[in-house]
Order: C-alpha cells, then sequence, then structure tokens
C-alpha cells in the first residue's frame, strides 16, 4: 500500500481502526506488530498530533485506541481492512483455537505485503499448521471475511508435512514464496 509510509505504520493503524473497541498498549502493539516499542511510540506521537488516536496513561502505561470520532475514521477503516487488515483481523480470531502451532498468510496479500508488484489480492490465503478443528477454522474465516470484505480461505496441514515433508510441490511452493505470520511456533529458551 505505497499510501503509508511503511508496513508498519499500515499494521499499526489497521491494529488500532479495526479494533476499537481496544485500548493498546505501546508494548502490545510492538509484539503484535513485530516492531520496535520505540518505532510504536514515534508512530503514535505522529498518529496523536494527526488527530488519529486518543491516548491515556495508566502509571507509566501509555494506551491508545483509534479516534473514531474522526471524518477520516470511516474511510480509513475501510482502507485499512482491505489493505493490512488480515495481518490485523486473523491472529485474535486464530489465537484461542487449540491444535495451531503456527499460522501465515501466503499467495497474493502476502506478496504485496512483502513489496512484489501485482493487483490488489482478492482473497487472503492463510496456512495453518497443526491439528486446529476445520469447523473452527470455517467459522474464524467466515468472520474474518465479515470484517475484512473479501474471502479467507483456510488450509490446515499437519506439523510434520510442514516441517518434514520436502517432496509436497505445496508446501515447497510455500516456502519459496513470502510468508506472513500470524501465529509462530514459540521457540524453547
Amino acid at each position: 500500500m505505497p499510501l503509508l509510509r511503511s508496513n508498519a505504520v499500515g499494521e499499526l493503524l489497521a491494529w488500532l481502526y479495526l479494533h476499537p473497541e481496544r485500548e493498546y498498549s505501546t508494548i502490545e502493539l510492538a509484539a503484535w506488530t513485530g516492531t520496535s516499542q520505540s518505532t510504536v511510540s514515534r508512530e503514535a506521537d505522529r498518529f496523536y498530533e494527526a488527530g488519529l488516536i486518543r491516548e491515556r496513561r495508566h502509571g507509566n502505561l501509555r494506551l491508545i485506541r483509534a479516534n473514531t470520532e474522526t471524518i477520516l475514521a470511516k474511510p480509513l477503516t475501510d482502507l485499512l481492512a482491505v489493505t493490512f487488515g488480515p495481518a490485523a483481523v486473523l491472529p485474535p480470531l486464530l489465537r484461542p483455537i487449540s491444535g495451531i502451532d503456527e499460522a501465515y498468510i501466503y499467495g497474493s496479500w502476502a506478496a504485496r505485503h512483502a513489496n512484489q508488484p501485482g493487483p490488489p489480492p482478492q482473497d487472503v490465503d492463510v496456512l495453518v499448521v497443526g491439528s486446529a478443528d476445520e469447523d473452527e477454522l470455517y467459522d474464524a474465516a467466515r468472520t474474518a471475511e465479515r470484517t475484512l470484505g473479501r474471502e479467507v480461505n483456510i488450509t490446515r496441514i499437519s506439523s510434520t508435512s510442514w516441517t518434514s515433508d520436502t517432496s509436497d510441490p505445496f508446501t515447497t511452493s510455500l516456502r519459496s514464496r513470502p510468508l506472513h505470520p500470524l501465529i509462530q511456533k514459540e521457540s524453547s529458551s
């Protein structure tokens, strides 16, 4: 989305505007977007100066939320839903589902997010690694579609297939193209 300075700005605004009922700490937003806390704070300063967010302090914690009363709120929300929305909408829908080891967006949306040229994606392709219940994944996809305004296709594969099967053309193809992480396997320390 070349209208915004960076993918980080788009993702931060998407988290805020696609979940307007929530307040977020800058620490939470940094963790969910894979951006440093100092970058999130700096962007929040810019958003605040532009009237895009509201903020309050709770002790040392800076809490921010979308300013839904600005004239920009509705068009900005619509724009964010179709551009950066999948990265902000899908994780909260997938995290509560047991059996998900990892989840990624792949296909045209991931390619555009990785700055590969092409037309706007018509749908969102999601890879879920693990043993999650397919009915729960289907329900999450339909919920995401209502917010994103486009089809969400979820493909589930086993952890063994993802980590060990080098002969499968589908997984080989996925690994050679951009993947946008939604849920990543937690590394043991």
